[in-house]
């Protein structure tokens, strides 16, 4: 060994024998460091990626802060969710769906379908003596709420922001004040879904008597709050913030709210950039591209973030510790709580009008099974999605050393009285352009078994009033009584040959009591007795069809299942339903049944749909025949144009989605085509089109936030065509 090698062995091992504390009296001691996360919205995934580089490096910290999405992630990595495992989580989780509160169409009760089916869902205001009052945010964040549950782990037990392994803060605004409002204890979810509120799209929380939004409006950099909470002597600062809009960009009300709330947000983050000092360390990842509504690129985003952390390695790199120390602080974050093993009681908090009953009823968890997580959560969206809640959450308690799961619903504030508005525009070469606007008032909960009210009002080519009453007859809704009262005045054309030869006005009113049973979520089977009368009268043309007044009393029975996932344009599902009136003052039966299904392929739709409609005793008078025509219903004809008895059709059609709706929205934009053939054995109109008819369909529409929306032209072989343009409600 050479001299110099023999120097250094032995001033190595001279060191060794030292004792430890004086091994490290010439270090440095480790400062305190602080982490902070900014809000960004989906851009904040970035945060992931610099956690998964401040792990590969072995650099703790001493306390964290986040702003909005930024809460998110820091929320969920204080309480022992790995970085790998949150990318999975936020690349998994279906963020378009998460921003829309009600479940699927099919996931709703037959009677909010019948509502969806008549009324614009995002025109729904409470009503009281304030006046009209809607909801504070386009989004609930029901499902947004679960999420945070099942990231984590709330099925384990909620966690105390002030129980977690490292001081944890996040910060929020009071909407009413304007005050910053930092959450440092508390429920865990709940601040994170205070922090996330971004006002106009998500509903504030009410939260110990304050209304909390978005804290990026006044401190989306909380660099303050980790010199405050742990006195952090190095802070490391993570800013996703959007940048702002270019003038020319901002062209409309949101653009402009958005750029309005964007300006707060810099200046709050430019105070905070003037408080860092030399020794911390800024990560600014370059996220271009990608906007805060781009959820969908959260592995992109975070690969960004991983990347701008690893630039600044060396820097980082003076923060790190030893692997075993390292390692022995990472197991403080780790979530070590077993799943609850089973659930001793199911308690149901907070209801002032809604039964228990009726939220009860959802529930497929058992008392003395495990918590089933994901059922629970699916269970919850299907209870919210009865209209009457603001929000339907859990938690899990131990009380007297049993297992609690507590549903905690929140009643509509904005409740339980409702105003809604529908609208209809139809415009076909056959028949020009019709419209109506109908607008509706519901009183629900008026007992304690869910009674409910419905008024209804319609103007424009189709005159109408209605009021049904509906009374459910025990706590679970199961079996139920309703009665409807209705006068309905619309037009009614004759055609022969193509040509419109009349036109007729149509009034009927009818009273109905009925007795049913609510079928789950697949529909209701009824049966009542109709008593009601139908006076056609020929306004212009040749009164060829009979227009003396005509009875309308007579039994009704009807099963309706419908588990198609759309109202209007569905994915997926099917549908049935089964009509039937006997009439006791004219020899004859009606009997009408539809089948539809969808079925989808990647950007693929195909659909079908069979109908039989025919009397099974005397033939069916013309008032109350089968009738076809009008939109995917054999478009090739005008509305009603077919007229009689003994009605076969049936209907194939493929749809290509073209467009999706953007983030909160469902639905899509579609070019589709379709071919229907029918038949009918007895013809009122149209009498010397005997045999099979058919109709080839080509079209471009979707469902919207205003309803169906389509424009589409129909064409038979016979010769008869027609193009259609219609937006709003059927």
């Amino acid at each position: 060994m050479k001299p110099t090698s023999r120097r250094l062995a032995a001033l190595a091992c001279l060191l060794l024998a030292l004792p430890p504390a004086l091994q490290a009296a010439d270090a440095p001691p480790r400062p305190k460091v602080g982490l902070v996360l900014s809000g960004g919205g989906a851009r904040g995934a970035a945060h992931v990626g610099v956690l998964e580089v401040l792990d590969r490096l072995h650099v703790p910290v001493d306390c964290v802060a986040g702003t909005s999405m930024g809460a998110l992630v820091a929320g969920a990595w204080v309480a022992g969710v790995a970085p790998q495992t949150m990318r999975q989580e936020l690349g998994r989780a279906d963020w378009n769906d998460m921003f829309q509160d009600n479940p699927e169409y099919a996931e709703l009760n037959f009677r909010n379908k019948q509502i969806e089916r008549r009324f614009l869902s995002g025109t729904e205001s409470g009503i009281g003596t304030a006046g009209l009052i809607g909801a504070q945010g386009v989004v609930t964040g029901q499902k947004i709420k679960l999420f945070f549950n099942q990231l984590v782990r709330a099925q384990a037990g909620e966690r105390d922001m002030g129980r977690l392994p490292l001081p944890l803060s996040m910060v929020a605004t009071d909407i009413g004040s304007g005050e910053r409002v930092v959450l440092r204890s508390g429920s865990l979810t709940q601040a994170m879904r205070a922090s996330m509120a971004v006002p106009g799209l998500l509903l504030p929380l009410d939260l110990d008597g304050r209304r909390l939004v978005d804290g990026g409006i006044v401190d989306n950099l909380p660099v303050g709050e980790v010199r405050e909470r742990c006195g952090a002597e190095v802070v490391i600062a993570v800013n996703v913030g959007s940048p702002l809009l270019k003038a020319e960009e901002v062209t409309g009300v949101l653009s402009l709210t958005a750029q309005m709330v964007a300006i707060l947000t810099e200046q709050n983050v430019a105070q905070s950039l003037a408080t860092l000092k030399d020794e911390d360390i800024y990560v600014k990842p370059d996220l271009s591209g990608i906007t805060a509504a781009d959820f969908d690129r959260s592995a992109e985003a975070a690969d960004r973030g991983r990347a701008a952390a690893e630039a600044l390695t060396p820097a980082l790199q003076r923060l790190a510790v030893p692997a075993e120390q390292y390692a022995a602080w990472r197991r403080r974050l780790e979530d070590h709580r077993p799943d609850v093993d089973r659930v001793d009681e199911i308690e149901i908090a907070g209801l002032q009008r809604v039964g228990a009953e009726a939220l009860r009823r959802h529930l497929s968890q058992r008392e003395g099974q495990p918590l089933d997580a994901e059922a629970l959560n699916r269970d919850l969206v299907r209870a919210y999605g009865d209209g009457y809640y603001q929000g339907v959450d859990y938690t899990l308690l131990t009380q007297r050393g049993k297992r609690v799961l507590r549903i905690t619903p929140i009643e509509k504030p904005w409740g339980p009285d409702y105003v809604r508005l529908g609208l209809n525009f139809d415009s076909n070469i056959s028949q020009g352009s019709t419209y109506s606007l109908r607008a509706g008032y519901q009183k629900t909960w008026l007992n304690t078994l869910g009674g409910e009210a419905l008024l209804e009002a319609e103007i424009g080519n189709v005159s109408a009033a209605a009021l049904s009453l509906y009374q459910p007859l025990e706590s679970t809704q199961f079996w139920f009584a309703q009665f409807d009262a209705g006068y309905r005045r619309e037009r009614a054309d004759v055609f022969e040959d193509d040509q419109r030869i009349a036109e007729y006005q149509v009034s009927r009113d009818s009273v109905e009591l009925q007795l049913g049973a609510n079928l789950g979520l697949f529909g209701q089977a009824r049966i009542g007795w109709r008593q009601g009368e139908l006076r056609p009268r020929v306004d212009t043309g040749d009164a060829s069809l009979p227009s003396f007044r005509q009875p309308l009393d007579g039994w009704t029975a009807a099963l309706d299942l419908d588990q198609l996932d759309r109202l209007h344009f569905p994915t997926a599902g099917w549908a049935a339903r089964v009509a039937w009136f006997s009439s006791s003052k004219r020899d004859y039966n009606r009997l009408e049944a539809d089948a539809r299904m969808a079925w989808s392929y990647g950007d693929w739709v195909l659909g079908s749909r069979a109908t039989w409609t025919g009397s099974t005793r005397g033939a069916l008078p013309v008032w109350d025949a089968a009738t076809l025509g009008g939109f995917l219903n054999m478009s090739a004809y005008a509305s009603g144009q077919l007229r009689g008895d003994d009605m076969r059709y049936a209907q194939l059609r493929a749809e290509r989605i073209v467009g999706r709706l953007p983030l909160g929205l469902r639905g899509d934009m579609r070019f589709g085509i379709a071919w229907e053939r029918a038949r009918l054995g007895l013809l009122y109109t149209e009498t010397q089109r005997s045999g099979w008819l058919d109709s080839a369909t080509a079209y471009l529409g979707g469902e919207t936030p205003i309803g169906a929306v389509y424009i589409g032209a129909g064409r038979s072989r016979d010769g008869a065509s027609n193009a259609y343009l219609f937006i709003g409600t059927p």
